[in-house]
């Protein structure tokens, strides 16, 4: 069984009321949506909420979802609304042409478009990054601790903790 058939299977099972087969969706794909929005959004905080709110619109049009495409592309679309309602209700600009799915799913999670970002937001980041790291390399951790953490702060996924049995 292919991972259509199997995402095919949860969503049958989700619109039937298992909330749990949802949660199994969500934590399947959670890291690649957070990637995707992170590209328009770039506050790992606001990430994480634009995430979330893209799975509870998912989850309450489940409903409507009739597998005429794979649950991810349905989930990508989303997602992606999601991120350019946000930027919008934010002031800000979204970008004038959406990722690609297929270079969406590529593309590593570091990828980032240029054109949402203010100069000034760019160089605020890159300060604090460097003011991160250089106190990565002051502290006094073995080699292989110092690299373990600094990957760990590049990372631009943490869990995403979510239960839908409440909703």
């Amino acid at each position: 069984m292919g991972a259509r058939e199997t995402d095919q299977q949860l969503v049958e099972r989700a619109q039937k009321g298992d909330t749990r087969a949802f949660d199994l969706l969500v934590k399947k794909y959670q890291h690649k949506i957070i990637g995707l929005i992170g590209r328009y959004v770039h506050d790992h905080a606001e990430v994480q909420d634009v995430a979330q709110e893209a799975f509870i619109k998912a989850y309450r049009a489940l409903g409507k979802f009739r597998a005429e495409s794979a649950f991810y592309t349905w989930m990508y679309r989303i997602a992606i609304n999601t991120a350019k309602n946000h930027l919008v209700s934010r002031g800000r600009r979204p970008p004038g042409s959406d990722l690609d799915i297929v270079d969406a799913e590529i593309l590593d999670q570091s990828g980032r478009l240029s054109d949402t970002e203010t100069p000034e937001a760019a160089m605020a980041r890159d300060q604090l990054e460097a003011a991160i790291f250089e106190a990565i390399e002051a502290c006094p951790m073995t080699c292989a601790r110092r690299s373990r953490f600094a990957s760990w702060m590049a990372s631009p996924t943490r869990i995403f903790p979510i239960s839908w049995s409440a909703r």
